[in-house]
Protein backbone atom coordinates (compact mmCIF):
# COMPACT_ATOMS: atom_id res chain seq x y z
CA UNK A 1 0.00 0.00 0.00
CA UNK A 2 1.25 3.48 -1.03
CA UNK A 3 1.65 5.68 2.24
CA UNK A 4 1.78 9.70 2.36
CA UNK A 5 2.75 11.98 4.58
CA UNK A 6 -0.01 14.21 6.74
CA UNK A 7 -0.55 17.96 5.43
CA UNK A 8 -0.25 20.31 7.62
CA UNK A 9 -1.64 24.11 6.15
CA UNK A 10 -1.66 27.30 7.83
CA UNK A 11 -2.04 30.50 6.40
CA UNK A 12 0.89 31.54 7.25
CA UNK A 13 4.03 30.70 10.50
CA UNK A 14 1.37 29.79 13.22
CA UNK A 15 0.65 26.57 11.77
CA UNK A 16 4.37 25.72 13.10
CA UNK A 17 3.07 25.78 16.70
CA UNK A 18 0.68 22.86 16.46
CA UNK A 19 3.09 21.18 13.71
CA UNK A 20 5.79 21.26 16.85
CA UNK A 21 3.18 19.25 19.17
CA UNK A 22 1.94 17.26 17.13
CA UNK A 23 4.89 15.79 15.84
CA UNK A 24 5.68 14.94 19.62
CA UNK A 25 2.70 13.14 19.94
CA UNK A 26 3.44 11.17 16.28
CA UNK A 27 7.67 11.81 16.06
CA UNK A 28 7.62 8.67 13.57
CA UNK A 29 5.31 9.94 10.95
CA UNK A 30 5.47 11.95 7.80
CA UNK A 31 4.36 15.79 7.45
CA UNK A 32 3.94 18.23 5.18
CA UNK A 33 3.76 21.66 6.06
CA UNK A 34 2.30 24.62 3.83
CA UNK A 35 2.49 28.17 4.51
CA UNK A 36 0.70 30.34 2.13
CA UNK A 37 2.69 33.51 3.27
CA UNK A 38 2.52 35.33 -0.37
CA UNK A 39 -1.30 35.92 0.29
CA UNK A 40 -1.05 36.33 4.51
CA UNK A 41 -2.83 36.95 6.85
CA UNK A 42 -6.40 35.40 6.13
CA UNK A 43 -7.76 37.25 9.16
CA UNK A 44 -8.81 40.64 7.20
CA UNK A 45 -10.32 38.74 4.27
CA UNK A 46 -13.67 37.89 3.22
CA UNK A 47 -15.38 34.21 3.74
CA UNK A 48 -15.24 33.55 -0.22
CA UNK A 49 -11.86 34.34 -0.60
CA UNK A 50 -10.46 32.60 2.77
CA UNK A 51 -12.79 29.73 1.40
CA UNK A 52 -11.29 30.13 -1.97
CA UNK A 53 -7.38 30.09 -0.78
CA UNK A 54 -7.89 27.22 1.52
CA UNK A 55 -9.38 24.92 -1.53
CA UNK A 56 -6.84 25.87 -2.91
CA UNK A 57 -4.25 24.75 -0.49
CA UNK A 58 -6.12 21.55 0.19
CA UNK A 59 -5.82 20.38 -3.45
CA UNK A 60 -2.46 21.37 -3.40
CA UNK A 61 -1.44 18.72 -0.64
CA UNK A 62 -4.10 16.17 -2.32
CA UNK A 63 -1.58 16.22 -5.09
CA UNK A 64 1.37 16.28 -3.15
CA UNK A 65 -0.12 12.86 -2.14
CA UNK A 66 -1.47 13.63 1.36
CA UNK A 67 -4.71 12.23 1.63
CA UNK A 68 -5.42 13.55 4.94
CA UNK A 69 -5.04 17.45 5.79
CA UNK A 70 -5.23 19.39 8.95
CA UNK A 71 -6.00 22.98 8.72
CA UNK A 72 -4.27 25.05 11.64
CA UNK A 73 -5.06 27.90 10.83
CA UNK A 74 -7.95 29.22 12.95
CA UNK A 75 -9.51 32.02 10.14
CA UNK A 76 -9.48 29.47 7.16
CA UNK A 77 -11.07 26.78 9.71
CA UNK A 78 -13.52 28.96 11.22
CA UNK A 79 -14.33 30.16 7.61
CA UNK A 80 -13.92 27.48 5.09
CA UNK A 81 -13.79 23.69 6.57
CA UNK A 82 -17.34 23.18 6.82
CA UNK A 83 -17.20 23.83 3.23
CA UNK A 84 -14.95 21.67 2.13
CA UNK A 85 -15.96 18.74 4.07
CA UNK A 86 -19.52 19.03 3.09
CA UNK A 87 -19.61 19.99 -0.52
CA UNK A 88 -16.48 19.67 -2.09
CA UNK A 89 -14.75 16.18 -0.42
CA UNK A 90 -17.51 13.96 -1.63
CA UNK A 91 -16.67 15.34 -5.68
CA UNK A 92 -12.74 15.74 -5.52
CA UNK A 93 -11.32 13.69 -3.20
CA UNK A 94 -14.38 11.59 -1.43
CA UNK A 95 -11.23 8.88 0.22
CA UNK A 96 -9.67 12.03 1.78
CA UNK A 97 -10.10 13.82 4.99
CA UNK A 98 -9.35 17.20 6.25
CA UNK A 99 -9.97 18.09 9.63
CA UNK A 100 -10.05 21.58 11.49
CA UNK A 101 -8.52 22.92 14.60
CA UNK A 102 -11.40 24.32 16.31
CA UNK A 103 -13.81 21.22 17.01
CA UNK A 104 -10.84 19.65 19.43
CA UNK A 105 -10.32 22.54 21.84
CA UNK A 106 -14.67 23.13 21.77
CA UNK A 107 -15.79 19.81 22.70
CA UNK A 108 -13.25 19.63 25.38
CA UNK A 109 -13.08 22.86 27.01
CA UNK A 110 -16.45 21.98 29.22
CA UNK A 111 -13.68 20.28 31.07
CA UNK A 112 -11.72 22.83 32.07
CA UNK A 113 -13.57 25.60 33.28
CA UNK A 114 -15.58 25.01 36.72
CA UNK A 115 -17.50 28.56 36.59
CA UNK A 116 -18.67 27.74 32.90
CA UNK A 117 -17.89 30.86 31.58
CA UNK A 118 -14.79 31.10 28.73
CA UNK A 119 -12.72 34.14 27.02
CA UNK A 120 -11.55 33.53 23.63
CA UNK A 121 -8.38 35.51 22.17
CA UNK A 122 -8.03 35.44 18.83
CA UNK A 123 -8.00 37.60 15.43
CA UNK A 124 -10.41 39.44 14.35
CA UNK A 125 -11.47 37.16 11.39
CA UNK A 126 -12.20 34.18 14.01
CA UNK A 127 -14.35 36.47 16.68
CA UNK A 128 -16.02 37.78 13.15
CA UNK A 129 -17.13 34.13 12.32
CA UNK A 130 -17.59 33.47 15.70
CA UNK A 131 -16.96 30.13 15.17
CA UNK A 132 -15.39 29.63 18.81
CA UNK A 133 -19.14 30.67 20.33
CA UNK A 134 -21.10 28.36 17.95
CA UNK A 135 -19.13 25.25 18.66
CA UNK A 136 -18.81 25.56 21.83
CA UNK A 137 -22.37 26.01 22.45
CA UNK A 138 -23.50 22.98 20.70
CA UNK A 139 -20.69 20.58 22.86
CA UNK A 140 -21.92 22.79 26.30
CA UNK A 141 -24.80 25.34 26.18
CA UNK A 142 -24.90 25.95 29.48
CA UNK A 143 -21.03 28.01 28.66
CA UNK A 144 -21.22 31.48 28.43
CA UNK A 145 -18.35 32.65 26.00
CA UNK A 146 -16.75 35.96 25.34
CA UNK A 147 -14.53 36.90 22.73
CA UNK A 148 -12.06 39.41 22.55
CA UNK A 149 -9.72 40.29 19.32
CA UNK A 150 -6.31 41.13 19.22
CA UNK A 151 -5.39 42.63 15.91
CA UNK A 152 -1.77 43.49 17.22
CA UNK A 153 -0.33 40.29 18.56
CA UNK A 154 0.24 38.80 15.17
CA UNK A 155 2.30 41.58 13.74
CA UNK A 156 3.99 41.71 17.53
CA UNK A 157 5.02 38.00 16.84
CA UNK A 158 5.62 38.04 13.07
CA UNK A 159 8.11 41.36 13.71
CA UNK A 160 10.31 39.14 16.59
CA UNK A 161 8.75 41.54 19.05
CA UNK A 162 6.47 39.51 21.77
CA UNK A 163 9.38 39.61 24.06
CA UNK A 164 9.80 43.05 24.04
CA UNK A 165 8.50 45.72 26.72
CA UNK A 166 6.60 46.99 24.02
CA UNK A 167 4.17 43.47 23.21
CA UNK A 168 3.16 44.00 27.45
CA UNK A 169 0.92 47.07 26.55
CA UNK A 170 -1.09 45.67 24.15
CA UNK A 171 -1.45 42.06 25.74
CA UNK A 172 -2.64 43.92 28.90
CA UNK A 173 -5.22 45.68 26.91
CA UNK A 174 -6.94 43.17 25.24
CA UNK A 175 -7.14 40.84 28.78
CA UNK A 176 -8.02 43.71 30.73
CA UNK A 177 -11.21 44.11 28.31
CA UNK A 178 -12.01 40.53 28.23
CA UNK A 179 -12.19 40.00 32.02
CA UNK A 180 -13.70 43.48 32.31
CA UNK A 181 -16.53 41.85 30.26
CA UNK A 182 -16.77 39.17 32.22
CA UNK A 183 -15.12 38.66 35.41
CA UNK A 184 -16.41 34.67 36.18
CA UNK A 185 -13.85 33.84 33.01
CA UNK A 186 -11.89 30.65 34.51
CA UNK A 187 -10.92 29.48 31.35
CA UNK A 188 -9.16 30.83 28.14
CA UNK A 189 -8.83 29.87 24.64
CA UNK A 190 -5.94 31.21 22.81
CA UNK A 191 -7.55 31.16 19.56
CA UNK A 192 -4.37 31.52 17.50
CA UNK A 193 -1.35 29.90 16.28
CA UNK A 194 0.62 32.52 16.77
CA UNK A 195 -0.67 33.18 20.44
CA UNK A 196 1.63 30.52 21.95
CA UNK A 197 4.42 32.64 21.99
CA UNK A 198 3.46 35.12 23.78
CA UNK A 199 1.67 32.89 26.39
CA UNK A 200 4.06 33.77 29.02
CA UNK A 201 3.06 37.71 28.65
CA UNK A 202 -0.52 36.35 28.62
CA UNK A 203 -0.42 34.71 31.76
CA UNK A 204 1.50 37.39 33.77
CA UNK A 205 -1.81 39.87 32.99
CA UNK A 206 -4.04 37.24 34.02
CA UNK A 207 -6.13 37.01 37.16
CA UNK A 208 -4.81 33.94 39.20
CA UNK A 209 -6.67 30.59 38.48
CA UNK A 210 -7.74 31.77 34.75
CA UNK A 211 -6.23 28.42 32.77
CA UNK A 212 -5.03 29.35 29.35
CA UNK A 213 -5.98 26.48 26.56
CA UNK A 214 -3.40 26.42 23.65
CA UNK A 215 -4.73 24.53 21.09
CA UNK A 216 -1.36 22.66 20.00
CA UNK A 217 -1.69 19.78 22.34
CA UNK A 218 -4.92 19.36 22.59
CA UNK A 219 -4.75 19.09 18.68
CA UNK A 220 -2.24 17.02 18.56
CA UNK A 221 -3.90 14.30 21.14
CA UNK A 222 -6.98 14.60 19.19
CA UNK A 223 -5.45 13.41 16.31
CA UNK A 224 -3.22 10.67 17.57
CA UNK A 225 -7.33 9.47 18.85
CA UNK A 226 -8.50 9.80 15.51
CA UNK A 227 -6.04 7.74 13.98
CA UNK A 228 -6.34 5.34 16.61
CA UNK A 229 -9.81 5.28 15.69
CA UNK A 230 -9.24 5.00 11.78
CA UNK A 231 -6.68 2.69 10.98
CA UNK A 232 -7.78 2.38 7.42
CA UNK A 233 -6.44 6.35 7.53
CA UNK A 234 -3.83 5.74 9.82
CA UNK A 235 -2.30 2.59 7.79
CA UNK A 236 -2.00 5.20 4.52
CA UNK A 237 0.12 7.80 6.24
CA UNK A 238 3.83 7.10 6.03
CA UNK A 239 5.58 6.48 9.04
CA UNK A 240 9.72 7.63 8.06
CA UNK A 241 9.90 10.91 10.20
CA UNK A 242 10.17 12.66 6.83
CA UNK A 243 9.77 16.52 7.19
CA UNK A 244 8.81 18.82 4.43
CA UNK A 245 7.91 22.60 4.21
CA UNK A 246 6.76 24.59 1.15
CA UNK A 247 5.85 28.41 1.42
CA UNK A 248 4.25 30.57 -1.18
CA UNK A 249 6.39 33.00 -0.22
CA UNK A 250 10.43 33.30 -1.05
CA UNK A 251 12.47 30.67 0.62
CA UNK A 252 14.33 32.90 2.69
CA UNK A 253 12.00 35.19 4.13
CA UNK A 254 10.24 31.88 5.03
CA UNK A 255 12.91 30.45 6.35
CA UNK A 256 14.08 33.40 8.56
CA UNK A 257 11.03 33.59 10.83
CA UNK A 258 9.94 29.51 10.81
CA UNK A 259 12.29 28.35 13.41
CA UNK A 260 11.02 31.13 16.02
CA UNK A 261 7.41 29.30 15.98
CA UNK A 262 9.06 25.84 14.66
CA UNK A 263 11.78 25.73 17.56
CA UNK A 264 14.44 24.77 15.37
CA UNK A 265 15.78 25.20 11.79
CA UNK A 266 13.75 25.10 8.69
CA UNK A 267 14.84 24.42 5.42
CA UNK A 268 11.83 25.35 3.15
CA UNK A 269 10.30 25.05 -0.63
CA UNK A 270 8.74 27.53 -2.85
CA UNK A 271 5.96 26.27 -4.30
CA UNK A 272 2.90 28.05 -6.66
CA UNK A 273 -0.62 27.41 -7.29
Amino acid sequence: METSPIGVFDSGFGGLTVLKEIEAALPENDFLYLGDNARTPYGGRSFEIVYAYTLEAVKWLFGRGCRLVIIACNTAAAKALRTIQQRDLPRIAPESRVLGILRPVTETIGFRTRSKHVGILATAGTVASNSYALEIKRFFPGIEVVQEACPMWVPLVENNEGGGGGADYFVKQHIDRLIARDPRIDAVVLGCTHYPLLQAKIARYLPPGIEIVSQGEIVARSLADYLKRHPEISLRCGRSGRREFYTSEKAEVFDKLASLFYGRQVRSHEMEF
